[in-house]
């Protein structure tokens, strides 16, 4: 009885929330959260293949999505919080969306993105069956501090997961064998190719630190992304190589195709359809405001989530500067991290120019590429006011926006004005 009246003053204030132009994401989560903390842990429970927890530093939205088509591909009824809200009052929010009248989920097994800390919370509700791990990487260290503490989070992630761990080999966090010693599940691996490794730097890397992951024995159960040639990638697992004609830009994607298909391999086992799964991975378009394409008076216009700096470094790497015009939008909010000083640790000697920066840290983002000789041709800390006038100047060229996480959703928001943008709820 109490899951049922959860479940109504929950949809309710989703209603009500989503009447007033909001997403409904946040406060009929909050107020469950309060009122029924068990609320999430009772949806979840019967769900045939269990839960399955996707976090890291780096990739996870997408990562997300993409273990969800591949599942999917698989005839499984997939239940996520496909808005990229990582917090636990985003799964419950996601929740009272799927759930019918009587708080029942229609699904098969639950992907689930989760920051770290907030994953550590989680656990303590429902234990995962299933975890992917990406990368750790320096992020937002007024909330989580120094790279080896987020690396313990997720370390007590993996310790309660029950069947099986899917890990970043190419991580040095990861990797260590501290991290894998006390782990009880399977362990299943993927990264990357020699040839490619310089592609994927570490968070040590990029200092000059020469800390390596730890040598992993590579088993069948591997899933290495061998060759990137463009939109092509070559997989290979179980001693054969496939080749797969990605919709997702950046070679950051690619990495964590990879992770995507070893966790779908480690769900699945014997029954995995993998024809199925591989053609699903080639259909999978990126997640909201993460190389997000938006068609406004007949010209693209592309929306790139940066919020560190392996991260923004990579952007720019998949990304060429040189035929689109480039906006960036630098915000400090929470859910952005209120310390920006980590803008002086990117490289922007690709962009040849900047039409826009705008954001609450716009002066500041303005300065950084100062300093990178990056020439600016307008700096404006209102996004409204930003984006007008660098959509008003660039009317026939193609636009990139490279932008912190609120700053992301106030500028899809503000898109509306200007061309068709998907709705997430």
């Amino acid at each position: 009885m109490r899951h049922q009246v959860s479940t109504a003053i929950g949809k309710g204030i989703q209603s009500v929330a989503r009447l007033r132009g909001g997403g409904g994401s946040a406060l009929p989560g909050l107020v469950i959260e309060k009122i029924d903390p068990e609320f999430v842990s009772r949806s979840l429970s019967a769900l045939p293949y269990g839960v399955i927890l996707v976090s890291g530093t780096n990739g996870k939205t997408t990562t997300t999505k993409m273990v969800v088509s591949l599942l999917e591909s698989q005839g499984l009824r997939v239940f996520t919080n496909r808005t990229g809200s990582n917090f636990i009052r985003g799964v419950v929010a996601a929740l009272l969306g799927e759930v019918d009248t009587r708080g029942r989920l229609a699904a098969d097994v639950a992907v689930l993105e989760l920051d770290e800390a907030h994953a550590v919370q989680f656990i303590k509700r429902v234990t995962p069956h299933y975890s992917l791990f990406l990368n750790v990487m320096r992020d937002q260290l007024d909330r989580f501090g120094e790279i080896d503490h987020t690396a313990d989070l997720l370390h007590t992630v993996a310790r309660a997961t029950t069947d099986s761990v899917v890990i970043n080999r190419d991580d040095p966090r990861l990797a260590a064998t501290q991290f894998r010693d006390d782990i009880s599940a399977r362990i299943s691996t993927y990264g990357v190719s020699d040839e490619l490794m310089a592609q994927f730097p570490s968070d040590d890397s990029m200092r000059g630190n020469s800390t390596k992951a730890d040598v992993i024995v590579v088993r069948e159960d591997d899933v290495e992304l061998q060759r990137v040639n463009g939109a092509s990638i070559s997989l290979a697992y179980a001693e054969k190589s496939h080749e797969v004609m990605m919709k997702l830009k950046g070679v950051y994607n690619m990495q964590n195709a990879a992770g995507a298909v070893a966790l779908t391999r480690a769900v699945l086992g014997e029954k995995l359809d993998e024809a199925a799964m591989l053609s699903a991975l080639a259909q999978v378009t990126p997640a909201f405001g993460r190389g997000e394409e938006i068609i406004i008076n007949g010209t693209t216009c592309e929306l790139v989530l940066v919020k560190n700096p392996a991260g923004f470094r990579l952007s720019l790497m998949s990304f060429d500067a040189q035929d689109h015009a480039t906006m960036i939008a630098i915000n400090d909010d929470y859910a952005d991290g209120r310390d920006m000083s980590w803008l002086w640790d990117v490289d922007f000697d690709s962009l040849t120019a900047v039409a826009m920066v705008s954001g609450i840290r716009g002066f500041d983002m303005a300065l950084r590429l100062q300093y990178d000789n990056v020439p600016v041709d307008a700096v404006e800390t209102d996004l409204a006011t930003a984006l007008n006038h660098f959509l008003s100047a660039h009317t026939s060229d193609s636009k990139r926006i490279f932008c912190t996480y609120t700053a992301m959703l106030a500028i899809r928001k503000l898109l509306r004005q200007y061309g068709k943008v998907d709705q997430v709820l």
